[in-house]
């Protein structure tokens, strides 16, 4: 690292790792103030046993050995080293051995507390005082080099509220402290600090997230190792275009799905919420971005060959690898066969939402009546019965349509007889063109189908008990989705009906069940080796969202924080329903938010902003996303039982959660509205 460190800044630096151990002094500010280092270019001569600090940074080796990735790495490539400004001991600047403390408090408490110095006192007291108060003692920040933009930049935590004096203090210590200082910026990590920032003097200068991101190439989004024959093709040309397994796909843009493949890279880059990014992390495979791909030398030279890539958190490579290298390597990751829940068949009455789920009683957990639920009602059903019942969480009622009507429908007009047919033979089985287009006649056979009369007179009266709704929506729900275990997040689709047009709603009932019988479903549950039989289609049906202001998916943890000490919630939205935030079309882009909730002056950075609404607007108010996170809050805080550190989870634990804002009964005051939230996966799998 160091040396990359190195050639990315040019010759001054280059200079001072050529004047390495020699005893010299190296101006690192040519102006008035200029301040000298004298201790000699290079002060760590055991990298090994590095020392706790310095009081001034003169080489890149000396910075890369204090340096570790910042906790909250939402940019690739970058590495960060804690400083502390000490204003009861001298105003003494102190660059932390960040490796070996990971926050603040750690080294204060260690090396700045007690002699002839103010005892530090509790974690507690440290993180309400030093990072808020007016007369705190210390001034805390984080050095960062990000490498592709090629920018030094000091930043602060979200959540500080230091001062412009502050900043500007700090940021002038640094910087006559440090080789890089001639290169050193102000980064605002919160919009609270970005107006701060805007009464920095002209010797502070500032750069923006998005002027970073600006300056990438390069976006890592699921992490890992995969062996394949590298693919060059659109997203367009998926609709009519068969993928292998065996393939690393190079695409223009993000599909809305994609098929079992090795890997992935886009050229546009993807949020890390987008449907193909959840079931890469779902699959343990690696996803990336990367501007200039269809054209990338390097990929290009592969084309149509076996290959190895890896994406890590800094960097990727691939290279070329032999037929007995890949075919070793299909075998040691092939997955292990999954099973699902076995379908309870016993309830055949539609069902309100709110009795989908019970409280956990006789010694039950929340995770055991959400498992015994699915497999009645499916995923989606369950889990949005638990968010019906926690107080406080906006939700809209419903009821849900257990899987006993699924199979009825199946058995009734001879439609697992035929996929068993389907099933035996060996072309179906064997080519992907027979089995895309016998999955098709299926579907749409499926659609033509009669309903069973007393299911049909349940649904007319269940929905009676809904008046003045004129549209109901009706989404997959089956028992292999939406919990740990089984990659199919976001595999089936979502129909609307009208209320008045008992047809239409029949239509939407039955396209969510044949939506299981999807080329693309089919081939998840093939590689998985998931026995088809299996299969129960469930449906959760709501009053649909009729005037939606803004459509989003947020995270109930930090996703680019391994450490979490930075906990934060993160939310993509977009304005309106056109665009959905976990595909847009190439070119739309949507706001993406790491909301510090849980932090005083809850601290809102923006890591990204909307291309569809006027520049130096947001799609939530402020307003707004308070509410938003009051929901999460309670989300979180309710699955924990099943999925999170009160069910014993002591690794990472989020939930991904989908949430609408729409004014249809409050116009012109659009209220939130939470759609799902099911367990998000650890994006740090492949690291631990």
């Amino acid at each position: 690292m160091a040396r990359r460190i190195a050639l990315a800044l040019g010759v001054f630096v280059l200079a001072a790792l050529a004047a390495c151990g020699d005893d010299v002094a190296v101006a690192v500010d040519a102006g008035p103030d200029a301040f000298q280092v004298t201790e000699g270019a290079c002060q760590i001569t055991d990298t090994a046993n590095p020392p706790d600090s310095l009081t001034t940074v003169s080489c890149g080796a000396d910075f890369t050995t204090l340096a570790s990735q910042p906790l909250d790495a939402t940019l690739p490539g970058s590495q960060s080293v804690k400083v502390v400004l000490d204003q009861a001991g001298g105003d003494a600047l102190y660059f932390m051995n960040t490796v070996a403390f990971e926050i603040h408090y750690e080294f204060v408490s260690t090396h700045l507390s007690g002699g002839s110095l103010p005892v530090v006192g509790s974690l507690a007291d440290f993180n309400s005082t030093q990072y808020f108060a007016p007369d705190r003692r210390f001034i805390l920040g984080a050095v960062t080099y990000y490498e592709q933009p090629q920018q030094w930049v000091l930043e602060l935590s979200p959540y500080d509220t230091a001062s412009a004096e502050m900043i500007t203090k700090l940021f002038l210590t640094v910087k006559h402290a440090a080789f890089f200082g001639p290169q050193l910026a102000f980064h605002p990590t919160s919009e609270a600090q970005g107006m701060v920032a805007a009464a920095l003097p002209a010797e502070v200068p500032i750069i923006t997230t998005d002027d970073l991101y600006a300056g990438i190439d390069f976006q890592p989004l699921s992490l890992g190792t995969a062996y394949g024959r590298v693919h060059f093709t659109t997203a367009a040309a998926l609709a009519t275009e068969y993928l292998s397994y065996q393939d690393i796909v190079v695409l223009d843009s993000a599909p809305n799905d994609i098929s079992v493949v090795q890997g992935i890279i886009t050229e546009a880059f993807q949020t890390p919420l987008s449907h193909i990014n959840v079931l890469s992390r779902n699959r343990g495979s690696p996803n990336m971005g990367l501007r200039g791909a269809q054209t990338n030398t390097a990929l290009r030279a592969l084309d149509g060959q076996l290959a190895k890539l890896t994406v890590t958190a800094d960097a990727w490579t691939i290279a070329p690898a032999t037929q007995a290298e890949a075919e070793q390597w299909w075998a040691d990751h092939a997955p292990t066969p999954v099973v699902l829940p076995t379908v309870d068949l016993t309830v055949t009455a539609i069902t309100d939402i709110a009795q989908v789920t019970a409280a956990p009683t006789g010694g039950q957990t929340l995770l055991d009546v959400i498992k015994a639920s699915l497999r009645v009602f499916g995923g989606k059903a369950a889990n949005y019965s638990v968010l019906y019942r926690t107080p406080g969480v906006p939700i809209k009622n419903g009821f849900a349509i257990p899987i006993y009507f699924y199979d009825q429908f199946m058995q009734a007009n001879g439609f697992y007889a035929r996929i068993d047919g389907l099933l035996a033979d060996p072309l179906f089985t064997t080519d992907a063109a027979t089995r895309d287009a016998a999955l098709k006649a299926l579907h749409t056979d499926m659609l033509a189908a009669p309903l069973d009369a007393g299911f049909v007179s349940q649904l007319q009266a269940k929905v009676a008990q809904f008046p003045g709704v004129a549209k109901l929506r009706f989404r997959s729900s089956s028992n292999s989705e939406d919990l740990d275990g089984f990659p199919c997040a976001g595999c089936y689709n979502s129909y609307s009906g009208r209320t008045t047009d008992l047809l239409d709603m029949e239509d939407a009932i039955k396209n969510v069940w044949a939506d299981a019988w999807l080329f693309r479903t089919f081939e998840e549950r093939a590689y998985y080796r998931v026995d088809h039989h299996s299969l129960g289609m469930a449906v959760l049906v709501h009053p649909n969202f009729e005037s939606e202001e803004a459509n989003g998916v947020a995270v109930t943890a930090n996703p680019f924080d391994a450490s979490g000490l930075d906990p934060a919630y993160y939310v993509n939205v977009q304005a309106g329903g056109t665009y959905e935030v976990v595909a847009p079309p190439p070119g739309i882009q949507s706001d993406q938010i790491l909301y510090y909730f849980n932090q005083p002056n809850q601290p809102v950075s923006y890591l990204a902003h909307s291309s569809i609404i006027p520049t130096g607007t947001t799609v939530l108010t402020a307003r707004q996303l308070f509410d938003l996170g009051t929901a999460l809050t309670k989300i979180h805080t309710a699955f924990s039982a099943a999925y999170g550190p009160a069910a014993g989870n002591n690794g990472f634990y989020g939930l991904e959660v989908d949430f609408k804002f729409d004014d249809e009964l409050t116009p012109g005051t659009p209220a939130l509205y939470i759609k799902q939230a099911r367990p998000y996966p650890d994006p740090f799998a492949s690291q631990r």
